[in-house]
């Protein structure tokens, strides 16, 4: 297998998270902003009609989504549907408390089954009266004059959408907020919600012993290119790792805000020739991937799956920690990994927060995705290597990437 001279350049859509969040602060902030090639896919679009429901004004123009802010939280009645997007049941009931009225949110059965307790209890110590379906999780209703701030403990253990959906909020609160979030998955994604809030005029603030605090005042009105997403750019830089190509990834590099960037330096220890510019980065396969090592993936969980199904290529066993929580995402990704996994003759072993793929041959078969967007471009890298390998169900990428088999069929096919 040789490596190509010139690089394939992938056209990766805008990053959901930065989408999302990008959204929901252009809402609450005084003034129009204009957010430039956002993510236009099934959670986004649920986001932004999630807006619109509660009042929001957001217009489509040919550069990108124009939203007239609030300058508040939203006031009245409203019924909101999530459809699968769990960033839309982790921010936008916030939001809505922070204003004033009673507002309805519901989704899919795939949502409704995700966990939202340290949520709703957060909200009900700010101030909102909240109601839920039994279990603690969607539908759920919110009655509410305003969220009063003060201090909270959010456990984080499952999801840092929580601690995001209130830091988010947290300006339009009566006073400081001040979280303290133990256990916490997924920093990088804090950090992402911090330097976004900072960008749209938030006070916010991260001490030394993790304790956030994010003061009153509101946001203003900002103009923001949305940035490719990094959590889908690992499937194209995984199927440059095991094809021996070289892929670039344009807009995407060391000056961007998203940590799952950190994936191309777990292909960098299985072998591959990585690059990264401030503006791109590239991903050269050597034409054979290196095993024998053990990665803790929590901070970059959404890329675990990537690794996991290109792991049978390996010259050894790959090990991932630490991504217990992914239990708790769209399907229980550990689970559905290994299961898909040993459907196709691969040897796994799993327990409850790692999982490690024995390298071997791999056979044809059918790969359930489990309604999980996650899957079905994770085990597309495994079939350009692997003929044979059909998704049952290979439309879900519409959840994040609704043209993704058509750009890996333009770069890989």
């Amino acid at each position: 297998m040789t490596t190509t001279t010139q690089p394939l350049l992938a056209e990766i859509p805008g990053s959901k998270s930065i989408t999302n969040r990008a959204l929901l602060l252009a809402a609450a902030a005084e003034g129009t902003s204009l957010l430039t090639r956002p993510l236009v896919s099934e959670d986004t679009v649920a986001f932004r009609d999630g807006l619109r429901a509660l009042g929001v004004a957001v217009t489509e123009h040919p550069e990108g989504w124009r939203v007239r802010g609030l300058g508040r939280g939203p006031g009245g009645r409203a019924e909101v549907w999530c459809a699968d997007a769990g960033t839309a049941a982790r921010f936008l009931p916030v939001l809505a408390a922070a204003g004033s009225g009673e507002f309805a949110f519901d989704g899919s059965e795939q949502l409704r089954a995700r966990p939202l307790g340290p949520l709703t209890a957060a909200l009900e110590l700010l101030g909102a009266q909240v109601l839920t379906a039994e279990g603690g999780g969607l539908p759920l209703r919110v009655r509410t004059r305003g969220l009063r701030g003060g201090q909270l403990v959010v456990d984080s253990t499952t999801s840092s959408q929580y601690l995001t959906g209130l830091l988010l909020a947290a300006p339009l609160m009566e006073r400081r907020l001040s979280v303290h979030a133990p256990g916490l998955v997924s920093k990088p994604y804090i950090d992402l919600t911090v330097a976004l809030m900072r960008t749209f005029g938030g006070q916010v603030a991260v001490g030394p012993d993790g304790l956030i605090q994010a003061g009153p005042g509101g946001y203003r009105a900002c103009d923001l290119r949305i940035e490719p997403d990094a959590s889908t750019a690992s499937y194209v830089f995984a199927a440059a790792a095991v094809t021996g190509r070289s892929v670039t990834v344009p807009g995407l590099g060391s000056a961007g805000l998203q940590g799952d960037l950190r994936f191309v330096e777990v292909l960098r220890t299985a072998g591959a020739e990585v690059e990264i510019g401030a503006e791109a980065t590239t991903v050269t396969g050597a034409g054979q991937l290196r095993g024998g090592f053990e990665v803790d993936m929590g901070d970059i969980s959404d890329t675990f799956m990537t690794l996991a199904a290109i792991a049978p290529l390996a010259d050894a066993p790959i090990t991932v920690r630490g991504i217990g929580h992914t239990r708790f995402k769209e399907s229980d990704r550990i689970a559905a990994t290994a299961q898909n996994l040993r459907r196709l003759g691969v040897e796994v072993a799993d327990g409850p927060d790692w999982l490690t793929v024995t390298p071997g041959p791999v056979r044809p078969g059918l790969v359930r995705c489990h309604r999980d967007h996650r899957i079905a471009m994770a085990f597309s890298v495994l079939g350009l290597r692997v003929p044979g390998i059909e998704l049952d169900d290979p439309a879900c990428v519409g959840k994040t990437f609704p043209d993704f088999h058509q750009e890996f069929g333009r770069l890989f096919g």
